[in-house]
């Protein structure tokens, strides 16, 4: 039985998240009890990954539906919409966020005329749906994806996509686990992914556990490996699709993808449908996130780069989908021209 590692979990009226920052040494839970515990644990990096960043963040919504909840009704509309904005500001690039609250919105909409007990319980049942569903999407995306994995094949992969960086199972991570539920005796590459350490940390935990292959590669290393022709299929996750195809990923995601283009090696993106934006014609559009200098600057407490020098993080880069082999959802494999293909999956 293979271990199902969740990011998350709401009982006894908290969220309990995995804190992430201290993986793999110890596995301590971050309590939240408010929507500003849930905006710190998702600015802070407590929880990451695009769909758990979105399933936290209806959680989110819904404490603080339980706490305005003995307002008036037009007061607790107004502390909810509030609440909400400060929610979706916690990170900008992850599209998941903004989908999530949406939903949590679009509920609240429509059961505006009915008591505030009443919409906080449909909130809570919401928020439920969403994590629930991340699971069941993530071992379809992981059924889609294991097909173009050959037997014995070695795959490279970056940052963590893994039960960690979704409610449950994974994206990218979710086709590895399917394919070794195959027994089709793969091996991993992790890139360590700096400078928070995801691959190092959390995929390389995540698949110890599992007893799946997995060697822990510095990110410079993957492009020797690329060359020398040890790399047969790399698989990535993304924080945001346009509707062309270009892929908000983890910082180096690109650099992978021209590696692989020039070298020939199939390069994958595994997400779920509610990462693609469709309004979004391109890329170009994705705003990207730049982070705190001190994630550069100091690893794990200890600094490494002299005072005053200037850093530039930021958290994620841009794909182009002409680098893209395929797009692995919920909803099967998207292939080239991607306009088309993924505008299909808005009518499924």
């Amino acid at each position: 039985m293979l271990v199902i590692f969740k990011s998350l979990e709401f009982k006894e009226g908290k969220l309990f998240l995995i804190d992430q920052r201290k993986l793999p040494g110890e596995k301590e839970y971050f309590l939240c009890h408010t929507y500003q515990d849930v905006e710190y644990a998702i600015a802070r990096m407590v929880v990451r990954g695009a769909p758990a960043i979105g399933a936290t963040a209806a959680y989110g919504l819904y404490l603080a539906a339980k706490e305005f909840q003995k307002h008036a009704k037009r007061d607790f509309f107004l502390k909810m919409r509030e609440a909400s904005y400060i929610l979706l500001k916690s990170r900008p690039t992850a599209v998941n966020l903004a989908w999530a609250l949406k939903r949590m919105e679009r509920i609240m909409e429509e059961e505006q005329d009915k008591d505030l007990p009443e919409i906080v319980k449909r909130l809570k049942e919401e928020a439920d749906k969403i994590a629930r569903e991340d699971i069941e999407i993530n071992r379809s995306i992981g059924r889609y994806g294991r097909e173009l994995v050959a037997e014995g094949a070695v795959i490279l992969t970056h940052c963590n996509t893994g039960g960690l960086a979704t409610v449950g199972y994974g994206t990218a991570l979710g086709v590895i686990r399917a394919a070794y539920e195959r027994d089709k005796k793969i091996h991993v590459y992790a890139n360590e992914t700096r400078p928070w350490l995801q691959g190092a940390r959390l995929t390389a935990f995540e698949l110890r556990e599992e007893g799946i292959p997995v060697t822990v590669i510095i990110d410079s290393v993957a492009a020797t490996l690329i060359r020398d022709g040890k790399i047969d299929l790399i698989i990535v996750g993304a924080d945001r699709i346009a509707s062309n195809g270009d892929t908000a990923n983890k910082i180096g995601t690109f650099m992978l993808s021209e590696l692989a283009k020039n070298y020939h090696v199939p390069f994958y993106v595994a997400a779920p449908v509610s990462t693609i934006d469709f309004e979004l014609d391109n890329g170009s559009e994705i705003e990207i996130e730049e982070r705190a200098p001190e994630e550069v600057t100091h690893i794990q407490g200890i600094q490494i780069v002299p005072d005053g020098v200037d850093v530039y993080n930021p958290a994620f880069d841009l794909t182009p989908h002409e680098n893209i082999d395929g797009i692995i959802t919920e909803k099967g494999i998207i292939r080239a021209p991607y306009k088309e293909g993924l505008a299909s999956l808005k009518q499924i």
